[in-house]
């Protein structure tokens, strides 16, 4: 369930991304078979996302407890971050949200590169659902000593009600004006925490959220795991807040 869910995003990217391209051969007179090649390529896409869906659906009632191994490597930060922003400027442009990378470009991290950008991603483009016609920055610093590095994804959108930031991180906590089964942000947890890393959320209402991060320099552990437990399993319609508010789908 966790890796379907991550499937979701590079999916929407694809299928907007073969509309946005039918629309622009139509109007400029497509030759038939590129045309038809795009029809085909979008409704795979389409049914792709379906299945991914019902995968979701089908599968997060069996999750209790994940681990997670860690496959370090040295690699330089900026670059990671700018790819993410390309692969996700698609659903950015339909949004009409605008995405900064303020990470320094002499930045490098030791850390599993698989997990940290599907850290990212997910966060990116939660702030991108929640700040739309808004700005999404991705910064990181490194303050050196032997400290870990602090990454954050910030957004200039609705922001979360203090009484419900301690909620955000729940698996198969969802918020109810979206579509989803609360795992986003309960990845983003599980795969800091394999790091030894904190996250955690800062959020104004009305002026938006920065979710922060830390990756320290080495490892005391091998694995992570995060308990779901059986009597929260999501049933075909995703659990709702106890109260409503402008959080993620996250």
């Amino acid at each position: 369930a966790f890796v379907a869910h991550d499937l979701r995003t590079p999916l929407s990217a694809i299928t907007f991304a073969a509309y946005l391209l039918e629309q622009r051969l139509a109007r400029d007179g497509a030759d038939a078979e590129i045309a038809r090649l795009l029809k085909l390529l979008a409704r795979n896409a389409r049914q792709l996302e379906g299945l991914v869906g019902n995968v979701l659906a089908e599968n997060t009632q069996l999750l209790t407890e994940l681990g997670v191994a860690l496959e370090r490597r040295r690699f330089d930060l900026w670059p990671m971050v700018e790819n993410i922003l390309q692969d996700l400027q698609p659903i950015a442009a339909k949004a009409g949200t605008k995405m900064v990378n303020l990470v320094p470009d002499d930045l490098e991290l030791n850390a599993d590169a698989n997990l940290l950008r599907r850290i990212l991603q997910n966060l990116i483009t939660n702030a991108i659902a929640y700040a739309p016609a808004g700005q999404v920055t991705i910064g990181a610093r490194d303050p050196g000593g032997g400290e870990p590095v602090e990454m954050w994804v910030s957004d200039t959108g609705a922001g979360i009600p203090a009484e419900l930031i301690d909620k955000v991180f729940d698996a198969l906590e969802t918020d109810p004006k979206r579509n989803g089964l609360g795992l986003g942000l309960a990845i983003v947890k599980t795969f800091v925490e394999a790091h030894d890393g904190k996250v955690w959320v800062e959020s104004i209402v009305g002026e938006g959220s920065t979710f922060r991060f830390t990756v320290p320099r080495t490892t005391l552990r091998k694995e992570a795991t995060v308990p779901v437990p059986a009597e929260r399993s999501a049933p075909a319609a995703p659990q709702a807040w106890r109260a409503a508010g402008p959080w993620g789908a996250r």
